[in-house]
């Protein structure tokens, strides 16, 4: 009789056990379900949230939710939108005056005044952040001051009409009187305090990620942003069953999925990312623009795009990519096209003879191989890949890859960047450049660009390869998810 009751015993127990794990698994199950006004992003790691140091994607999404720039700029149609600004306006291109909108506050109650900016924008180059070529190549400013409490003057160098466009960068964002005392950066980037529609609820937490809260009402938008961070096809398969409402990337290996799991639920944005394939000016053997040009046409950038860069990529239409390029190009790009025939034929007429060397960068290596192993059949060609750091390597004598993560939605940028990093200096190029720079957003000045664009072309010191891009998809609770270029997705604006 006793062990029998001991067995009985054992057995309620096995059966409490057993539903009391059933209740945790339950309660687990139900918190993973959709909470009303609450949004769930999964997001990979962001390297900083500091504004002026971003240097990714999920950086320039954080640095949108918990900030409101001065302006917002379309390239495409040159549109400048005011947010934290009231107006920007100048009478000669070269002094400028920022009005800023009053009541704008920082997330700690403090004020956001001109002297905010102009403290700002003195800390940015003396931090070395990443956004510091904004002010130091881009801007150029002589002087910055507050005139008053809402307005900023800005003295140049010479005159710079695309300065709305460069007034959109997240390095240009403001910070508060209290993080500019300390200097406490570590500790600011922990727990940001911006002047945008979210604030951060907690300091954010490395490796899981953390809470933002919308400051003031948004009817039929998130009031909280439930930020996770991890593995983007993890975040892919929890969207699709349901358990987080939107992942801010997709993988490679999703990316064929994408199209029949998210038919209607998945957008596609232009990254301020761009890859070229550069020459060697000095190498007489590349003196002649049809060399160039075989080289660039002997590139399958198709090929290039869906395979060791993962889908991540388009391939190049222009020298411009297209979350800066002002319109659209009035023809065709012919080193961009893919032309195996007419790239052999060109290199045949021009009398070049190989080996050639093909040299990259660090974080360059795969697909630098692959552009390799594509020119050498192509052009009948011996083409070897080598480190640019190699100490045997001689990057004179071979092209060379060139990438550029762009700061700002100014073709001015890229071109200035992009022509120093592979030589090219030309005295009509240069003038194009400087009247498309002093023309203002305009339609002139969008035309001189693109002569200076179609020039690039046509002399070709670099050939562009790839343009890169950003994907999301969302779950069916979701109405809107828009995305803005070069930032990413505009998570304050997702409507539930």
């Amino acid at each position: 009789m006793r062990g029998r009751s001991v067995v009985r015993t054992c057995t309620l127990l096995v059966v409490a056990w057993a539903l009391l794990l059933l209740g945790v698994a339950g309660c687990t199950e139900s918190s993973a379900l959709p909470r009303p006004g609450v949004l769930t992003v999964g997001l990979r790691e962001p390297a900083t949230l500091l504004p002026a140091d971003v240097r990714d994607q999920a950086g320039r999404m954080l640095a949108r939710a918990l900030w409101t720039p001065l302006v917002d700029y379309d390239a495409a149609t040159g549109t400048v939108t005011p947010r934290a600004a009231e107006s920007v306006s100048s009478t000669d291109q070269m002094n400028w005056e920022i009005r800023l909108r009053a009541g704008g506050r920082f997330h700690d109650g403090t004020p956001v005044t001109a002297k905010s900016y102009v403290d700002t924008w003195q800390a940015v180059p003396a931090e070395r952040w990443a956004g510091s070529a904004v002010l130091t190549e881009v801007l150029r400013p002589v002087r910055v001051s507050a005139r008053d409490e809402l307005t900023v003057l800005i003295e140049l160098d010479r005159p710079f009409g695309q300065v709305p466009a460069v007034l959109a960068a997240p390095a240009l964002l403001p910070l508060p009187a209290s993080a500019l005392a300390a200097k406490d950066w570590k500790a600011f980037a922990a727990n940001p305090i911006g002047n945008g529609p979210f604030r951060m609820a907690e300091p954010w937490r490395p490796g899981s990620g953390g809470r933002l809260l919308r400051v003031g009402e948004s009817a039929g938008k998130a009031r909280e942003i439930e930020v996770r961070v991890g593995d983007s096809a993890a975040h892919y398969d929890q969207v699709r069953a349901g358990t987080l409402d939107v992942a801010a990337e997709v993988p490679g290996e999703r990316h064929d999925a994408m199209h029949h799991d998210f038919a209607e639920r998945h957008v596609m944005w232009p990254l301020p990312e761009v890859g070229y394939l550069a020459f060697p000016l000095s190498d007489k053997r590349f003196e002649d623009a049809a060399v160039r040009y075989a080289f660039a046409m002997a590139v399958d950038r198709a090929a290039l795009a869906s395979g060791p860069l993962a889908s991540q990529v388009d391939p190049a239409r222009s020298i411009l990519p297209p979350g800066i390029a002002p319109g659209e190009r009035s023809g065709p790009c012919r080193p961009c096209t893919h032309d195996q025939p007419a790239a052999r034929s060109l290199l045949e007429q021009a009398g070049f003879t190989g080996p050639v060397t093909v040299y990259f960068d660090a974080g360059q290596e795969d697909w630098g191989h692959e552009v390799a192993d594509q020119i050498g059949p192509a052009l009948a060609v011996e083409v070897t890949a080598r480190p640019r750091g190699d100490e045997a390597g001689r990057p004179g004598d071979g092209p060379f890859l060139v990438t550029r993560s762009l700061r700002t939605a100014s073709p001015h940028e890229l071109l200035t960047e992009l022509t120093r990093a592979v030589g090219y200096a030309d005295e009509g190029f240069a003038q194009l450049l400087a009247s498309a720079d002093a023309a203002g957003l305009s339609a002139e000045s969008g035309q001189l660009y693109r002569l200076a664009e179609n020039q690039l072309l046509r002399d070709l010191p670099a050939a562009p390869l790839w343009t890169g891009h950003g994907h999301a998809v969302w779950a069916s609770r979701l109405r809107a998810v828009p995305a803005v270029p070069l930032w990413g997705l505009d998570l304050a604006a997702i409507e539930i």
